[in-house]
């Protein structure tokens, strides 16, 4: 059983920064990938960036391509999403997930956290 806890979440003005972090309990060795996703209100899930625990190669979503970027620190179980220059666009509740492996799909991962609302004002 993996354990995944959001925090970092928070309300910011346009063009401002926030960094969520996402730390991991009970990681096991068939959960090597860690995923962000977020969902709007009235729209679904959507991923955007997920990196792996043994190598640190990493996926963005192009909507969040320049702006958001994924790190991990093995030594604390922790995955940040550090997001700059946010957009209104950006608001959702963002969520982390553990996958055996690398992947762009909700379905591909066996564990969700409760999820961090951000929010980004105009």
């Amino acid at each position: 059983q993996v354990q995944l806890v959001e925090s970092g979440g928070g309300l910011v003005q346009a063009e401002g920064s926030l960094r969520l972090s996402c730390a991991a309990s009970g990681r096991t060795f068939s959960n090597d990938a860690m995923g962000w996703f977020r969902q709007a209100q009235g729209k679904e899930r959507e991923f955007v960036a997920a990196i792996t625990w043994s190598s640190g190669i990493s996926l963005s979503a192009d909507a969040v391509a320049g702006r958001f970027t994924i790190s991990r620190d093995n030594a604390k179980s922790t995955v940040y999403l550090q997001m700059n220059s946010l957009k209104p666009e950006d608001t959702a509740v963002y969520y982390c997930a553990a996958a055996p492996n690398l992947s762009t799909t909700t379905r591909q991962y066996d564990y969700w956290g409760q999820g961090t609302q951000v929010t980004v004002s105009s």
